[in-house]
C-alpha cells in the first residue's frame, strides 16, 4: 500500500530544523468584513408603495411587505442590522410575530447576515431555493468566489422554491425568478402594489455584477457565463414598472428621509448595462489569459 502523510513527515523535518533558529512571526489576525458606512447607516421606514416599505439602511435594501395577515421581509442586510430591522417593524405597528416569511435576493453576508437572528426573534419561515439554501446553511462558507471571507450566522431554510413559483400571504402574491450569475442561487421577485394611487408592477432584482469573478474557465462554476446570459434575458422580460435592487444605487435609489429614485431605470436597461460590463470583463480576462500563455513557463 502507498505510504500516506508524506507531506507531514517533510513538515516535521522542517520544524525540527528550526530548533535554535529565530522564533517565527505570529500568524496574522483575522480581518473583519469591512463595508462602506452607508451600508450600515440606519434609516426610518420609508414608504415605496401602499404595502411596500424600505426598512434597511441608507445603501442596502431590506423590503417589508405588509398585509393584515402578516408581513414579508425581503433581505436583511448585514449581521449588525437585526435590531434595527426589528425596531422598524415596531415603528410600523408590527410585532416580531407579525413577520411570517423571510425571502432574499442572494446569500451573501451584506444581504442575509441578519436572517438567523431575525428567524429566531420572529419565528418567520425562511423561503429560498436549493442553491442558496446550501450557502445559507454553511453561513457563507466555501463561497465559489470569496471562499470563507464573507461569513455570517448559518440559516436553515424552511421552504425550497422552484423557478416561477408563487409565494403568498393574505393578498400579497410574489413570484420568484431564478437569475443565476452573481451567485448560483440569485433571485428576483415581482409583485403588484399601489404607488401614488396607481397599480404598479414592482421588480426587486438581484445584483447582475461579477466583482473580480473568474469568468473564463472557472473550475468551480463552469457555466457562469451561460448563467449570466440566461439571467440577462429573464430580467429584461420581467414585469417592471418600478425597479428596486439590493444595492440601492444600482437602480438609482437614495434612502434618507424619503425613498427617492433620482435616476429611474427599468429592468431591460439594468440587464443591458450589466451585460455590456460583463462582456468587457470577459474580453479583458481572455487577453490576460492569452498573454500568460504566450509568456510560457
Amino acid at each position: 500500500m502507498p505510504i500516506k502523510f508524506l507531506p507531514g513527515i517533510a513538515l516535521l523535518g522542517t520544524i525540527s530544523g528550526l530548533a535554535g533558529a529565530e522564533e517565527p512571526s505570529p500568524l496574522p489576525q483575522l480581518e473583519a468584513y469591512q463595508v462602506p458606512e452607508s451600508w450600515l447607516q440606519p434609516v426610518p421606514p420609508l414608504k415605496i408603495g401602499d404595502n411596500t416599505w424600505q426598512i434597511g439602511t441608507e445603501a442596502i435594501t431590506s423590503l417589508l411587505l405588509k398585509d393584515p395577515a402578516g408581513a414579508i421581509l425581503i433581505d436583511g442586510g448585514m449581521v449588525q442590522t437585526a435590531d434595527h430591522l426589528l425596531g422598524n417593524l415596531k415603528a410600523l405597528g408590527l410585532q416580531p410575530s407579525d413577520l411570517k416569511l423571510i425571502l432574499h435576493s442572494h446569500a451573501h453576508a451584506d444581504h442575509v447576515g441578519s436572517l438567523a437572528a431575525l428567524q429566531r426573534a420572529t419565528g418567520a419561515q425562511v423561503v429560498t431555493n436549493a442553491e442558496s439554501a446550501i450557502l445559507l446553511a454553511s453561513g457563507g462558507a466555501d463561497d465559489i468566489h470569496f471562499g470563507d471571507s464573507l461569513l455570517y450566522p448559518p440559516v436553515q431554510a424552511d421552504r425550497i422554491l422552484h423557478h416561477g413559483e408563487l409565494v403568498t400571504l393574505g393578498k400579497l402574491r410574489l413570484q420568484v425568478h431564478f437569475i443565476p450569475g452573481h451567485t448560483p442561487g440569485s433571485m428576483a421577485w415581482t409583485w403588484q402594489d399601489k404607488v401614488d394611487g396607481k397599480t404598479t408592477n414592482i421588480a426587486y432584482v438581484d445584483s447582475l455584477s461579477a466583482p473580480d469573478y473568474q469568468l473564463v474557465d472557472n473550475p468551480r462554476y463552469p457555466d457562469i457565463v451561460q448563467d449570466y446570459g440566461l439571467s440577462f434575458e429573464r430580467v429584461g422580460q420581467l414585469p417592471c414598472d418600478l425597479l428596486i435592487t439590493p444595492h440601492a444605487g444600482a437602480s438609482g435609489w437614495h434612502y434618507r428621509a424619503r425613498a427617492v429614485q433620482e435616476k429611474p431605470t427599468d429592468c431591460r436597461a439594468y440587464a443591458d448595462r450589466a451585460q455590456k460590463k460583463l462582456e468587457r470583463q470577459i474580453s479583458a480576462q481572455k487577453v490576460t489569459q492569452s498573454a500568460r500563455g504566450h509568456a510560457g513557463p
